[in-house]
């Protein structure tokens, strides 16, 4: 006999998604009983039972996503999250992130998903693999042109599910104090509190915190790292503030981005940034060689090539809380400086 027949429905999926995902449709449609239990299955990750003589707990480690549907089958923009949908404050502040999907009347993404679904349907036609791909190559090709997606870019599944796996297997990344600003996250757990009070939406606990440093880890670990940086945190940052924000009212999302607009970084701050360390270094490399040159010949020769070592590159980008380099040294902004880079030196060159 099975432990679902002594839980209800969706409590009994929860305890055999130990250790997975579980996916929940029509959560706002659960009928008294299961939300007043499902609090247990995502507070504590166990669910109790006492049932037919039986007491027991059960694990529950799943992560759960859940769809909703808006009250009248139409959201509200001009209404928060809570007001839209028949879920209490106490489930909605127990999920890490809230996205809001809206059905947004847009002829080009229409006809985009119109395409996907018959071509899907096509696709399960049973007959000949070659007849069925040489058919739908040019629909295919045409689909990917419009959505300026490569082919050469995309992960093939077997690949991908083997990456999660190992992920999930092998890596545990830790929370250590130096590698991420603690001051950042106190903060922005400050404002966001205030934020809320005053904007009446989906009020924030300490429990966002936690959800922070997990979304913090499930980042750092995407990545296979050992702990989490300074960059996860600002990703899972970004991530609970795209959250809070979607879920207020529209009159009030465009205010809460200028005031958060402090703690939400990107890649293109981390570039500029590197960018001034850069030439910094390349500055002060050539005051070196000037004054050197006048010793040695006594005339004002500015030298034509100016090298620093990676090494210190690496060290003053580390400095800024920045660990990763690779990425910025292959990139467009890095070649457009005027810099190269020479790996078998391990130097960065730059011409005068």
């Amino acid at each position: 006999m099975s432990w679902t027949f002594y839980c209800s429905y969706s409590l009994g999926a929860l305890v055999l998604a130990d250790r997975g995902v579980c996916l929940i449709d029509e959560f706002d449609k659960m009928n008294e009983q299961d939300r007043t239990s499902i609090h247990e299955a995502m507070e504590q990750q166990s669910i109790s039972v006492s049932k037919a003589g039986i007491i027991t707990s059960l694990q529950a480690r799943c992560s759960v996503i859940a769809a909703a549907n808006p009250i009248g089958g139409r959201y509200d923009s001009s209404c928060t999250l809570a007001e839209n949908v028949e879920l209490t404050d106490p489930i909605l502040q127990r999920f890490d992130c809230l996205c809001v999907l809206q059905d947004v009347v847009d002829p080009v993404s229409d006809e985009r998903l119109a395409s996907f679904v018959t071509e899907s349907h096509m696709m399960s036609i049973p007959t000949s693999d070659v007849v069925r791909g040489a058919a739908l190559a040019p629909e295919r090709s045409r689909l990917e042109s419009a959505d300026g997606v490569d082919s050469g870019d995309l992960i093939p599944q077997a690949l991908l599910r083997k990456y999660i796996q190992y992920a999930r297997a092998n890596c545990r990344p830790a929370l250590r104090g130096g590698t991420f600003d603690q001051e950042k996250i106190a903060s922005l757990y400050v404002q966001l509190r205030k934020e809320s009070t005053a904007s009446g939406g989906v009020p924030i606990a300490v429990r966002h915190i936690e959800s922070i440093m997990r979304m913090a880890e499930a980042h750092a670990k995407m990545h296979l790292r050992d702990y989490v940086r300074d960059e996860d945190m600002d990703a899972s940052v970004k991530m609970m503030l795209e959250s809070f924000i979607s879920a207020q009212k529209f009159s009030v999302r465009r205010s809460l981005r200028r005031s958060f607009a402090k703690f939400m970084s990107s890649g293109e701050d981390r570039v500029h940034l590197l960018l001034h360390i850069l030439q910094d270094m390349m500055r002060n490399e050539a005051m070196y060689q000037t004054i050197r040159q006048r010793q040695l010949k006594n005339a004002e020769v500015m030298p034509e090539v100016l090298e620093v070592p990676l090494e210190e590159f690496e060290s003053r980008a580390r400095d800024r809380r920045i660990y990763d380099v690779a990425d910025f040294c292959k990139g467009q902004a890095f070649e457009d400086a005027g810099y190269t880079l020479d790996m078998r030196r391990r130097v960065i060159v730059r011409n005068s």
